[in-house]
């Protein structure tokens, strides 16, 4: 399976390198002839949109998914026609994929260390050793943890710390990073990113998948692009812009423009005067209007989730008042809410926005069973006509609308998300991070939706940590920090570095 290459170039050569990878499933061409390379110690990002190739790329590298016809694939001078994942272990290939793949059950150290026991003959735990390990493997990194602490105490940063520590126990020579940073705040990313820097200098190269472009320009030293299966490009980091990466991803251009106008005329759908949950946000008091787009930002732990889902009816204010169209109201639970006309858009669409199992159907249906349930049963026609003419709003790309939801890429799964609120006919909506895990060009067709929505009257909050989406698609913007709402801005009136400056202070 795999032959010494003869060393004899005096030319730095590839640490990693493909040529002419293709992979076919089911007759549709996932990768389609494409050749990639890594260098020593080099930050490489891997750019591409949701169903480009990228995750299929790196598990033809780990040896998950076997490359059609005659692939090529050198790593640290040894050629492989294919690789396997116990190839691809010892060589010293890693990844860190979004879910980091953890036991928040176990201790830091068993987290870092357990694969020192795993496989080998049966005997007592060195829980010593292993402790060891993970101190030193923790130093190398330039960070500390308490090793005896389960992992389920620790924050999502802290636990990025932990996988990469865990890829670093084995002597990695590559590490892939699938978004590393999806979920964490700007300080957190800037610790994460000097830690990537530190592997880059011990040599270790490290391949970056990230949605956010800024951060991938910053910290990468090349860039290559896929689109649709086949490679674009190899670009220098150093020469590219977010808008240019995301051209190349997309091959469109794309309006970056502020959309902010004023909705001071219109009517209050929406009005919350001295909201309280203790521990967890005090005394917020905002106002929406009919057709306004309402930003709220903030690191994450400011109490935005936590105030919407209040708003939403899931949890109860210990003090302050919520008014819609001027009348108080009281929710028991969500479906209180959901009666009063009110939508909740989670940010965790695999566990709470979504059954991925269930058909994309029964999906965009479920909040708005009572329209389409006549006698006691479920009328086919009208729930066939809701679904119809939600797909077609919203422009959801589907083979059939029986498919599993999960079957979808996630930009439109995240349509069908917002299809399944909007089929209720909600006066406010309420989208909380809704571009999470969707790629650039799926997230420009999700606020031109919610702009057009906005336009013809709905009542839209937008919560996000991403501070150019709330910039460049709300009509005002709310800062909320350790629970409560320090600043307002309008973004015709303020750039976004200095948007950025005042949240990041």
């Amino acid at each position: 399976m795999a032959t010494a290459v003869p060393g004899a170039a005096a030319a730095p050569r590839p640490l990693l390198s493909l040529s002419d990878v293709s992979v076919t499933f089911g007759g549709v061409q996932a990768l389609k002839g494409v050749s990639f390379e890594v260098m020593p110690g080099e930050v490489h990002c891997l750019a591409g949109e949701n169903g480009s190739g990228k995750s299929t790329l790196i598990k033809v590298i780990t040896g998950v998914y076997r490359p059609d016809g005659v692939a090529r694939i050198t790593f640290d001078g040894v050629v492989y026609d294919h690789m396997t994942p116990v190839a691809a272990q010892a060589a010293g290939i890693r990844v860190i994929w979004q879910d980091l793949a953890l036991f928040p059950e176990m201790t830091v150290a068993e987290n870092i260390a357990f694969q020192e026991v795993v496989g080998a003959r049966p005997r007592l735990v060195d829980h010593r050793a292993m402790r060891e390990t993970a101190r030193r493997v923790l130093a190398r990194l330039g960070t500390s943890l308490d090793l005896d602490l389960p992992l389920r105490d620790y924050s999502i940063a802290r636990r990025q710390i932990v996988a990469i520590a865990r890829a670093l126990v084995g002597e990695a020579k590559i590490i892939f990073m699938d978004e590393p940073t999806a979920s964490l705040t700007q300080a957190e990313t800037r610790h994460l990113l000097d830690i990537v820097r530190t592997l880059s200098r011990e040599g270790i190269a490290v391949v970056f998948v990230s949605h956010r472009l800024a951060e991938v320009i910053e910290v990468s030293d090349r860039i290559t692009v896929l689109r649709d299966g086949r490679l674009v490009g190899v670009y220098p980091a150093k020469e590219m812009t977010p808008s240019r990466i995301t051209e190349l991803m997309t091959g469109r251009t794309f309006d970056t423009n502020v959309r902010a106008r004023s909705r001071a005329g219109a009517p209050a759908v929406l009005t919350v005067e001295g909201l309280t949950r203790r521990g967890e946000f005090e005394n917020v008091s905002l106002e929406v209007r009919r057709g306004e787009t309402l930003g709220i930002t903030g690191l994450l732990g400011a109490g935005r989730t936590e105030l919407a889902l209040t708003l939403f009816g899931m949890r109860r204010p210990h003090a302050g008042t919520i008014r819609l169209d001027g009348e108080p109201v009281r929710f028991a639970s969500n479906r209180d809410a959901i009666r009063a006309g009110i939508a909740y858009l989670s940010e965790d669409r695999l566990a709470l926005g979504l059954i991925q199992p269930q058909s994309i159907a029964d999906n965009l249906v479920v909040a708005s069973l009572d329209r389409i349930i006549r006698g006691g049963l479920i009328s086919r026609r009208r729930k066939e006509e809701l679904v119809s003419r939600w797909i077609s709003e919203l422009g959801i790309r589907i083979g059939r609308p029986e498919d599993a939801v999960s079957t979808l890429s996630g930009g439109n799964q995240q349509r069908v998300a917002i299809a399944k609120w909007l089929a209720t006919d909600p006066r406010l909506l309420i989208l909380d991070a809704p571009t999470v895990g969707v790629d650039v060009g799926a997230r420009a067709g999700i606020f031109d939706i919610v702009a057009r929505l906005a336009e013809e009257g709905l009542a839209i909050i937008l919560i996000s940590d991403e501070l150019p989406e709330v910039y460049y698609n709300a009509d005002r913007v709310l800062h909320m920090a350790r629970g409560r709402i320090v600043g307002e801005y309008d973004p015709r009136s303020i750039t976004l570095p200095e948007l950025e400056a005042a949240v990041y202070a």
